[in-house]
């Protein structure tokens, strides 16, 4: 198993190599070079297991055992999973008018990205400490991303983590969850922008190819494979939970409601759809509908700005994903996903080409709540089970109770309620904080503020260079084999 860039403009490299990129170097993301495609067999023996060795039963099919044995990646994967709430792991909540929510948040700072970031932060130490290597990981967040890779790595001597949030576009609950981590290799900076703002400095510290070189640079955002790889198993869990049978023939689909920001869950959901899991993807977002309206319409175009909305972590406009999917859509045509994503680059907008817009609308259905929606479907859902969504979730919600349908269908809850208590406060209801949560508003914080007006890739540079120096560690290349 080796993995390309969607812009075929570098060699086929291992999972290590793509684990270690982030981006390829030329700007395009890494897939893996074939999917494998399982059977009817396959999947019965797979509906039996655990959300625990589902994982370990996919990542086996992405990691060659060469890389890593089959009982370390075992024990990496437990070790991930170890400090998780619920002892599955996730957990389906079946609820009334056929509601199914797929409890993504059970890990340490109650979000689904806990889930690939724990398995990320274990596969990185593996191949770091086996080569005495060290690496800087830059991250930028729109609120749950950042901490969560705080949490995969805080403490490790061998990785340094930078991480930029939208100073007023996280609640107070997800800033603090950042910057009440007070570590050596841990360094927050809040930047007064939004969540594509705070991307551009990455892109360019990650574009200056000697930089990056020099200090090992590398993504632990949803660009980076290895978070892409863990998701599928929340589309092959949820199938499996929500299936009222693997015995007919075909097997029965199952739609799979997805929150979508930055992509990489429903790209996820596109490559177990096309490992053979018979699912039914919709993708959902909130007033920032850029995903939405390339569904519907094939217009992938940016809109005048970000609108905040309740649903924050969403509040994106370049969902750089779409580029994994439009190259599966394309059947791996690396040159015309180059040429679509330039022009998209260029000019910030994209008609896409008729047929690649009918396969897209195949794939993918969409919708898009406003705050108004979210506010209900959180209302109706607490009026009817008592149970509290977070907005994101409630995205999903808002999905299920507008469009009912008879094919049974699971939601994803990418986000705990307790995270976002003005959003529960504006719905009326009464935030239930966990003793971790309610603790955070008195612990010590740290972050360095980055201004408008300044220039913060410079500052970012600069922060990285004298924490090198400090380390003595600039110049520790990392093979990408």
């Amino acid at each position: 198993m080796e993995y390309v860039s969607t812009r075929g403009g570098t060699g086929a490299v291992s999972f290590e190599g793509a684990l270690f990129s982030g981006y390829a170097p030329d700007g395009g993301l890494f897939m893996p070079q074939r999917i494998p495609s399982l059977d009817r067999d396959t999947l019965q023996r797979w509906s039996r297991l655990s959300y625990r060795e589902l994982v370990k039963e996919l990542c086996s099919l992405f990691i060659m055992t060469e890389l890593v044995p089959r009982s370390t990646l075992n024990d990496l994967i437990d070790r991930a999973f170890s400090r998780f709430r619920h002892k599955d792991v996730v957990h389906l909540s079946r609820l009334k008018d056929g509601l199914n929510v797929l409890e993504l948040w059970h890990g340490v700072t109650y979000a689904f990205k806990d889930l690939s970031l724990s398995c990320t932060g274990q596969f990185l130490q593996y191949f770091l400490e086996k080569k005495q290597k060290h690496v800087t990981i830059l991250v930028g967040t729109s609120g749950d991303t950042g901490s969560s890779a705080i949490e995969s790595v805080r403490g490790q001597k061998n990785m340094d983590i930078f991480v930029l949030l939208p100073k007023g576009f996280c609640t107070q609950i997800q800033e603090l969850q950042m910057t009440t981590v007070i570590e050596d290799n841990v360094h927050v900076f809040a930047a007064h922008g939004n969540s594509d703002e705070i991307d551009e400095p990455i892109k360019e510290l990650f574009a200056d190819v000697d930089f990056a070189r020099k200090y090992n640079l590398m993504s632990l955002n949803s660009v980076n494979w290895s978070r892409i790889m863990v998701q599928i198993a929340h589309h092959f869990y949820a199938y499996f939970q929500c299936t009222p049978s693997l015995d007919t023939t075909p097997l029965p689909v199952v739609e799979i409601v997805v929150p979508t920001g930055g992509g990489g869950n429903i790209t996820a959901g596109c490559i177990a759809q096309k490992m053979g899991l018979p699912i039914r993807l919709v993708a959902v977002v909130n007033s920032n509908d850029i995903v939405h309206r390339t569904v519907q319409h094939g217009d992938f175009s940016l809109s005048e700005s970000v609108k905040a909305t309740l649903a924050s972590a969403m509040d994106i406009q370049e969902p750089y994903n779409m580029e994994r999917i439009l190259w599966l859509l394309l059947g791996s045509d690396s040159r015309l996903t180059k040429t679509l994503m330039e022009r998209f680059s260029g000019s910030k907008s994209l008609k896409l080409p008729e047929d690649l817009h009918r396969k897209l609308s195949e794939t993918l259905r969409s919708c898009s709540a406003s705050d108004e929606d979210i506010v209900r479907a959180m209302q109706r859902c607490w009026e009817e089970n008592r149970y509290l969504l977070c907005p994101h979730s409630a995205v999903a919600a808002h999905y299920h109770y507008s469009q009912p349908d008879s094919t049974p269908r699971c939601c994803l809850a990418p986000a705990s309620a307790a995270k976002f208590q003005d959003a529960l406060l504006r719905a009326g209801l009464v935030p239930q904080l966990p003793p971790e949560i309610t603790a955070l508003t008195a612990m010590e914080t740290r972050s360095t503020p980055l201004e408008r007006g300044q220039d913060w890739a410079q500052a970012l540079r600069e922060q990285i260079e004298a924490t090198a120096q400090q380390r003595g560690i600039a110049g520790q290349g990392v093979t990408q084999t």
